[in-house]
């Protein structure tokens, strides 16, 4: 078992795993361009290798939120409502199309790219979006509803297909839609809903053959440790630092692969 240990896949588990339980994001916008980027991973199976990589990093990422309260499993349960069936209809539909051909690789990159692009703005943004809203914050509860459910819907195709959107993404359109709630309760949150949409989503790459069980172990080897430790440290976070620096690296992922 020693022998098929690699230390820098660990590494990489350990540092995106910190930024998940940190911010919320990373599992799918940092994992998977470094698979492919700088380990030379196929897109197909760096996404659903990923994906089950995202999502027992982020159980034990959830399992600390929730020790520490800063979960709200209404707004998890509507957006698992919205996204689980969504990610089924989406692998249903790649089951179907069968081993993707060489040339669907770079529709892979593309769709990786666009998504990456967006997670940066959405991280940069997320304070002026959340702002904005909470002008408007005066909503009955019920108002809520459908747009988280929609939003998960949204959510389960696209990290489904790419393994990107689930943190940044998520967490700023949660921002706008509960403002009165603390971040770190929508961080939390957000963790705790991308548990079984990227279970699900992970489970049928892995049906399909998208998946890398040696590579997986050794990411999480360094995910686990780190995805705790940022977690008890999401409260201390320095944002107007964190937030830059972590929309600057998703910029230049979402530009490589593009480029």
């Amino acid at each position: 078992m020693f022998a098929q240990f690699d230390g820098l896949h660990a590494f990489a588990g350990l540092m995106v795993g910190f930024m998940v339980g940190l911010t919320g994001v990373g599992g799918g916008s940092l994992m998977t361009p470094v698979l492919v980027l700088l380990f030379g991973i196929n897109p197909t199976t760096a996404v659903g290798t990923d994906l089950l990589f995202a999502a027992t990093t982020k159980i034990a990422g959830s399992l600390v939120h929730g020790w520490r309260a800063t979960v709200d499993w209404v707004i998890v349960r509507r957006l698992a409502s919205g996204s689980v069936p969504a990610a089924l209809v989406m692998l249903l539909v790649l089951s179907r199309v069968g081993q993707p051909p060489h040339s669907a690789s770079h529709a892979i990159l593309v769709a990786l790219g666009v998504m990456l692009i967006l997670t940066a703005f959405a991280t940069l943004l997320q304070k002026q979006l959340a702002a904005l809203a909470t002008r408007a914050a005066h909503r009955a509860p019920r108002a809520t509803l459908l747009p988280t459910v929609a939003l998960g819907a949204l959510l389960g195709l696209a990290v489904t297909v790419s393994s990107v959107g689930a943190g940044a993404i998520g967490v700023t359109a949660l921002l706008m839609l509960y403002p009165a709630l603390r971040v770190s309760r929508i961080v939390g949150s957000d963790i705790a809903h991308a548990v079984p949409l990227t279970l699900v989503a992970g489970f049928g790459h892995w049906v399909i053959g998208d998946v890398n069980e040696l590579l997986l172990a050794n990411l999480l080897i360094g995910s686990i440790p780190g995805v705790v430790a940022g977690s008890l440290l999401s409260s201390r976070s320095p944002d107007h630092v964190l937030r830059p620096a972590l929309a600057g690296v998703l910029l230049l992922s979402g530009y490589k692969l593009l480029a």
